[in-house]
C-alpha cells in the first residue's frame, strides 16, 4: 500500500494552504471553497500530499502545545539556517536550536503560524532515493 495523504484540522485551512504554497513550495492539487475548506497540497516533488481542513464539528488540536517529537512534518532542505530565517520572517516560530545527529544529519524545528511543527532536515544520506 501507498500512503495517499496525512490530514490536519487547522483553524484556517485556506490561509494555511496558501502559506504552505508560498513559503514551503507546495502546490494545491484540490480544494473546496465550502466548509470544511478542504485543501490537498502536494510537496514540490509531487510525491507527498497533506490535507488541511477546518472542521468545526470537532476540536482543533492544540498543535502549539504538542512537543515537536510527538508530531511534526519534516521537509528536506539544503540550508537549514537560511530556511529558518526565511520562515521566521514569514510568521513561523523557531523552536529550539539546530542539532546534528551522530549520523551527521542536521535537524531543526519551527512552527507554522498555526502551531504545527515543521522539521527541517539536511540528511547525509536521504531516507528515500
Amino acid at each position: 500500500m501507498k500512503i495517499e495523504h496525512v490530514a490536519f484540522n487547522v483553524p484556517d485551512a485556506v490561509k494555511a494552504a496558501h502559506w504552505y504554497v508560498e513559503h514551503l513550495g507546495m502546490q494545491i492539487v484540490r480544494s473546496s471553497s465550502e466548509s470544511p475548506y478542504i485543501h490537498f497540497i502536494a510537496d514540490s516533488a509531487g510525491q507527498t500530499v497533506l490535507e488541511l481542513y477546518s472542521n468545526p464539528a470537532v476540536p482543533t488540536p492544540d498543535y502549539a502545545s504538542m512537543h515537536p517529537f510527538s508530531l511534526h512534518i519534516a521537509f528536506v532542505v539544503d540550508d537549514i539556517e537560511a530556511v529558518k530565517a526565511r520562515l521566521a520572517a514569514a510568521g513561523a516560530t523557531l523552536d529550539g536550536e539546530t542539532t546534528t545527529t551522530p549520523a551527521g544529519d542536521q535537524l531543526a524545528f519551527v512552527r507554522d503560524p498555526w502551531g504545527v511543527t515543521l522539521q527541517l532536515a539536511k540528511r547525509v544520506n536521504p531516507l528515500l532515493g
